[in-house]
């Protein structure tokens, strides 16, 4: 977010200083000096291109003493439609921002002269930029150390390169300038994180790190100690000497009281900040070249102490052809990322006597190996021992090249015959004749003449005549008729539930009148005016409520 703040800041002076023909590309430079710049800390220097939306080339030599890095490029161009009296007007505004982070190691008002940009094949040079940058205070309550496991190494061999920052005071931002982690010098990797509680943290450099944090006494002061480390394997040789390592860091002096008292009460008073740099001793580190004499074939690089062993299973009941699971653990050395698979192909005896694929599996590291695991197969009878794997390696405490190597691995290979095509046939194997009678019992011939194939195409007529096809037709067919006689049957009009109605009116009333004889005096009555109704509705087609005496 903050570089495109400082982006958009670059873009209001840029435009407030010149306006740009249309279709004329201009290049000019910019760093942002809204806020304060110290020494040891990195601030980005802009190159705007207007005119263009691509990235153009630019030679940083004449900044080469500010360690320029990439900190990102930026398509802002602006497209913008406007419609005056009913014309439409299409307004594109191309720009490209490219941004570097630069770093100073001197206070003082520098100025960063021009550069070299090529754009479409041709040479702008940027302006001249004027930056002050300010030396941040010191203070006792922050310590920097910086070390390596090795003074002396050669090319190729790991080196831990540790950081440790001590905080003894309430601190805010800091800002860490390491001039070791240099790729042009080095490939760093990161060594096993073996603390689960690690963070990670982004270097201005654009290098990622795992923070570790503990507390501590430190020169006999409470503190927090920051730490963090980085494998460092040098791509040449020859004395190398780093700048110290610094670290800038807002530390709190003092509270101001807001002039308002509402957020006084509210907030309290706020923390005063002041900037301040701790700066670790100046590192040198004496890199070695590798020997060529002596130099073993398979050797590819590898610098430190390794051990190599191997186990295969199963080892017993193995027959030509089986699958053998092949695993190969290579330790000794606490970086073991260089370790590359195993060139199985070129131990003359295992390519001979053993299939091996072109597949590999990803190898693992756990508990101080690198695990490596293949499957492999044994290929004719003289594959009863897994020979010894080499490991080529360079020993920087003798200074000379060594060779490990696995275990033979000894198999109970049971003897077995490869077979083939004629094996599978018989050796006496002749033609049999096509010619093959019926026999009473048994298989019946085989017959090869086109009289005996049958028509089977599918016809609609002859589906209907066919006894197979009858029940797929006949069924359903069945069904429906069945479903239609039925409903013709039970179906009923209104003129037809009237009539049966009238025909059960008498023999519905005699049945209600039988009930009624049983009962009192008190309740007959007014049971045969009901069932007269009844009667006279249904005989006569009336609702017997609407009938009255």
């Amino acid at each position: 977010m903050a570089d495109v703040k400082h982006i958009f800041i670059v873009f209001t002076l840029v435009l407030s200083a010149s306006a740009v023909a249309f279709g004329q590309i201009q290049v000019v430079a910019q760093v942002d000096s809204s806020q304060d710049i110290y020494v040891g800390e990195s601030f980005t220097y802009y190159i705007i291109i207007d005119g263009e939306n691509r990235a153009g080339q630019v030679d940083m030599t004449p900044l080469a003493k500010y360690n320029p890095r990439s900190a990102g490029n930026r398509d802002v161009s602006q497209t913008s439609i406007s419609i005056i009296n009913g014309k439409t007007t299409k307004n594109v505004v191309k720009r490209y921002v490219m941004s570097y982070s630069l770093v100073s190691t001197q206070p003082g008002r520098i100025e960063l002269g021009p550069v070299k940009v090529t754009v479409a094949s041709k040479t702008y040079h940027t302006n001249p930029v004027s930056v002050n940058i300010l030396k941040p205070g010191t203070t006792d309550q922050l310590d920097l150390e910086v070390s390596f496991s090795e003074q002396q190494c050669y090319v190729g061999q790991p080196v831990l390169m540790t950081i440790k920052f001590f905080i003894s005071a309430d601190v805010g931002d800091f800002q860490f300038n390491i001039p070791a982690l240099d790729e042009s010098i080095f490939y760093i990797e990161d060594p096993d994180i073996s603390d689960g509680q690690a963070k990670l943290y982004r270097l201005t450099s654009g290098i990622t790190v795992f923070v570790s944090q503990y507390r501590l006494v430190h020169n006999g002061k409470e503190s927090v100690m920051l730490t963090f480390s980085k494998i460092l394997i040098p791509k040449r040789s020859g004395q190398i000497r780093f700048e110290p390592a610094t670290v800038s860091v807002d530390v709190a002096v003092g509270r101001s009281r807001s002039q308002d008292r509402f957020f006084n009460d509210f907030f309290g008073p706020q923390k005063q900040y002041k900037r301040f740099m701790v700066s670790s001793k100046p590192l040198a580190l004496t890199v070695l070249g590798l020997p060529e004499q002596g130099k073993p074939d398979g050797f590819y690089g590898l610098v430190g102490r390794y051990t190599i062993s191997a186990s295969a299973k199963p080892t017993t009941d193995v027959y030509m052809g089986d699958p053998i699971t092949l695993t190969i653990k290579v330790g000794g050395s606490k970086y073991l990322k260089p370790v590359q698979w195993p060139k199985l192909e070129r131990v003359p005896e295992l390519a001979a006597n053993f299939k091996l694929p072109s597949q590999k599996a990803s190898p693992a590291i756990a508990d101080g190996f690198k695990i490596f695991t293949q499957t492999i197969r044994p290929d004719n009878n003289q594959a009863n021992v897994i020979p010894s794997i080499p490991l080529a390696y360079f020993d920087p405490d003798t200074g000379s090249y060594s060779v490990a190597k696995t275990e033979p691995i000894k198999l109970d290979l049971k003897p077995s015959k490869r077979l083939t095509a004629a094996d599978i046939e018989g050796k006496d194997f002749t033609p049999i004749n096509k010619e093959v009678e019926a026999i009473k019992k048994g298989l019946s011939a085989n017959y090869e003449s086109p009289d005996v194939l049958e028509n089977m195409s599918f016809s609609p007529s002859s589906a209907l005549i066919s006894p197979y096809y009858a029940p797929v037709w006949a069924i359903p067919l069945g069904i429906l008729i069945l479903s239609l006689v039925t409903k013709f049957l039970t179906n009923t009009s209104p003129e037809k539930v009237a009539a049966k109605r009238r025909r059960q009116a008498c023999s519905k009333a005699v049945a209600q009148l039988r009930k009624i004889a049983s009962m009192d005096s008190s309740q007959r009555n007014e049971s045969v005016v009901s069932v007269m109704k009844q009667y006279i509705g249904d005989r006569f087609d009336k609702m017997a409520g609407s009938l009255t005496g």
